[in-house]
Formats: structure tokens, C-alpha cells, sequence
């Protein structure tokens, strides 16, 4: 993509370069990030960490973005920042140095924090970039944006089996070519993206940004987000689980090297992207409520085979979960999107918070406990959580979500 390309091609050829861009960009971005986890046995090893410790680290990759993301979006709602794209990315690519040369928990923790950082600047004016150029396929953008992310963290088990695994910490040295990858691309979508705000101020010659209220009460509004936030809750803690803990417990049940344990990572990961990919377009055909129940609830019967299934059926199981549960994600987020109109930024940074959020301070508790009883217990007892998205029944059907917000 180069600035040229952009002034070449027509207005649907430039959306959808900018829209591949950003998708890029979380591709990316998401790649280092889920490294981090990939890489816990190799930390606990060449640094002697305790579980407890090694979900400390989760914990600080995964609350920095989650406690900076809404307010990130909330105030961008207000006054966009271009800026921000190609700067998340520099804390990422600070954050991939420091994890190279860590010499302790500390540095450890410090260098955890700067990717989460990264992470937490990158999602909010980037979702905000994918829904103006998405038109009327809202889902189906949001759904490109988010594969991005999931196709990084796919990507991201095996760069630790073939990159990292073999050289060490050092490893983390080639992750920042993604990261200064990232700056480029951001820069030139950040260039575009400003000359778009400058473009719609002059023509409406008011605020780029509106917050329009909501068509719903106060109390339906709640009422749906708190079901949400569930949904939220019983997916990213199974997968701070499965992408924090799965990997000793493979290990320790079937005798096998961690490259092995990654292989069943990828599955999931990259399962994960086609069920993202997927869950917009079959959401605007079959409808958002029945799509998000599916990709939480659905995933329960193979979650809970998964502890008991060998080397092999693992990989098959895993391929079934990443592709049901990684369905609903970008679903959630414009269901949310949709009932507070003019507040784009706010959502996607308080989902993407939360979704790191509830992530960072599972894998504490989920370390924690296992420290105490084993990771076969925990494991097994996680395997339960997608249960929680027979809850989603309880949502309002699309139905009346249309009435209220015509």
C-alpha cells in the first residue's frame, strides 16, 4: 500500500485498501502480542517463574489495554487522532525489544506493559477507521478488521515454535519487523484518515465527531450490555486458559515437546480467523442474537471433550472451538456499536478492554490456583465456561432491536 495507490484507485478501491490496511495493522499487532503467552514455558524456564508470576505477566499485557482503551475511544469520539495509529505500534515495537533482553520479572513486566499500551492505542481509532469505510456491511468490516487480529494470533504459536523456541529471548528481535511493519502502514492509513476528517468538516462545517444519543433507556441499555460483558467474560477467560495454561498441560499429559502444544494453538488461532471472518456475514443473514449465542454456547460440547481427547483429536477439537467461539466477537461489538450511535470509539475500546481485561486477570487467578492444585484441574474446570453463553438467550431478538432504534 503506498500514498500513491490511494490517490489512484476510486473511492471503493481506497476504502477497501484502507480497510485491508487497518486489518493488516491488527494482524500485526496482534501477532507480538499473543506471542507473549505462546512463550510462557520458555520464560519459566530461562527465568525461573512461578505460575503465579507468569499470570502476573498476562495480567500487565492484558489490564494496561484494557484500562486504557475506552478512555482512548471515548475521548477520540470527540477529536479523532490520526496520530495514534502508527504510535501504537512504536509502544509495541519497544515492548518486543525489552522482552529480547529481559533479565527478569521485572523487565518482564515492564516490557508486557508497553505491548499492552501499543495494543491499547491501535484498536480504538483503527475499529473507528473500519466503520467509516464500511458502508452498510457494518458486520462484515468489522469482521475484516477482526481477522486481522486473528489471524496474528494464529500466527503467533508457530513464530514461537519456529522462532523463538529455537533462539530464545532473542527470538523476540525478529517480532520488531512486524512491529516497524505496523508504523508504515498505520502511517500512510493515518494520513488518509486525517484527510477524511478534514474533507467531512468542511462539508458539514461542524465537529468531526457526534455523539448521538441512544434510542434505547437507560435501563435496556444496561440490562443488554451486562449480558454482553457475560459473553465477553465466559470466551476470553477459557481462552486466557487454553492460550496461557493449554501448553503445560499438553506437555505434562502426553510427555510431548512444547512445539507439539503449539501446533494445537494454531489450530485454535486459526480457526479463529475463519469463524471471525465468517461471523459478520452470517450474522446480517441469520441475525446477531442467534449468531452470538451460538459462537459462545457452542462451543461447550467440544470444550469440554478437549481434556480428554489425545494429541491428535486436540488439534481436531481445537479447530471446532476457534471456529465457533471466534465467531461471535465482532457481532458482539456491533450489536453494542448499534445501540449507542456517535459513540464508535468508546465501544470498541471498552469491548476490546474488557476483552483483555477479563483475559489478564483470569490468567492470574487461573495461575494462582494452580499453583495450588495443578494445571489438569483448572483445565478441566475452564472447560465448563462456554456454558455461560446460554445466557445470551436472554438478549432482545433483532426484531425488536430495529423497531426501537427506527
Amino acid at each position: 500500500m503506498s500514498q500513491t495507490a490511494l490517490q489512484a484507485a476510486t473511492p471503493r478501491q481506497t476504502t477497501n485498501i484502507v480497510l485491508f490496511g487497518v486489518s493488516m495493522a491488527h494482524l500485526l499487532n496482534d501477532a507480538i502480542q499473543n506471542a507473549v503467552p505462546a512463550v510462557f514455558p520458555i520464560f519459566q524456564q530461562s527465568l525461573s517463574l512461578t505460575y503465579a508470576e507468569i499470570g502476573w505477566v498476562a495480567f500487565t499485557l492484558n489490564v494496561t489495554a484494557s484500562i486504557l482503551q475506552p478512555l482512548i475511544g471515548a475521548y477520540t469520539d470527540r477529536r479523532p487522532m490520526p496520530w495514534l495509529l502508527p504510535l501504537g505500534m512504536v509502544f509495541s515495537l519497544l515492548g518486543a525489544i525489552g522482552l529480547a533482553f529481559s533479565p527478569g520479572l521485572a523487565m518482564l513486566l515492564l516490557s508486557a506493559a508497553l505491548i499492552g499500551v501499543g495494543s491499547s492505542v491501535l484498536h480504538p481509532e483503527s475499529s473507528r477507521v473500519a466503520h467509516l469505510v464500511a458502508g452498510k456491511g457494518r458486520g462484515l468490516a468489522q469482521s475484516v478488521f477482526q481477522v486481522g487480529g486473528n489471524t496474528g494470533q494464529a500466527l503467533a504459536p508457530l513464530m514461537v515454535a519456529f522462532i523463538i523456541t529455537p533462539l530464545g529471548q532473542l527470538g523476540f528481535l525478529w517480532f520488531t519487523l512486524l512491529a516497524i511493519s505496523g508504523i508504515v502502514i498505520q502511517w500512510f492509513v493515518g494520513r488518509w484518515y486525517g484527510r477524511h476528517l478534514e474533507m467531512r468538516s468542511m462539508m458539514r462545517k461542524a465537529p468531526t465527531a457526534v455523539s448521538d444519543p441512544s434510542p434505547f433507556s437507560r435501563g435496556f441499555v444496561v440490562f443488554v450490555l451486562t449480558v454482553l460483558v457475560l459473553m465477553l467474560f465466559s470466551k476470553f477467560v477459557y481462552l486466557a486458559s487454553m492460550t496461557g495454561y493449554y501448553s503445560f498441560y499438553f506437555m505434562e499429559k502426553y510427555g510431548l515437546p512444547l512445539e507439539r502444544a503449539q501446533v494445537s494453538l494454531f489450530a485454535l488461532q486459526f480457526a479463529g480467523m475463519v469463524g471471525t471472518l465468517l461471523g459478520g456475514p452470517l450474522a446480517d443473514r441469520f441475525g446477531r442474537k442467534k449468531i452470538i449465542w451460538f459462537s459462545i454456547a457452542g462451543t461447550a460440547p467440544f470444550s469440554l471433550w478437549l481434556p480428554y481427547a489425545g494429541p491428535i483429536g486436540s488439534v481436531i477439537l481445537c479447530l471446532a472451538i476457534g471456529a465457533i467461539l471466534m465467531s461471535g466477537f465482532s457481532v458482539i461489538i456491533v450489536y453494542a456499536q448499534e445501540m449507542l450511535p456517535g459513540q464508535v470509539g468508546m465501544i470498541s475500546g471498552l469491548f476490546f478492554g474488557l476483552s483483555f481485561g477479563m483475559g489478564g486477570l483470569g490468567s492470574v487467578i487461573l495461575g494462582l490456583l494452580m499453583d495450588h492444585t495443578g494445571v489438569a484441574v483448572i483445565i478441566k474446570a475452564c472447560a465448563f465456561l462456554p456454558l455461560l453463553g446460554l445466557f445470551a438467550l436472554l438478549l432482545p431478538k433483532d426484531s425488536r432491536l430495529m423497531a426501537r432504534s427506527a
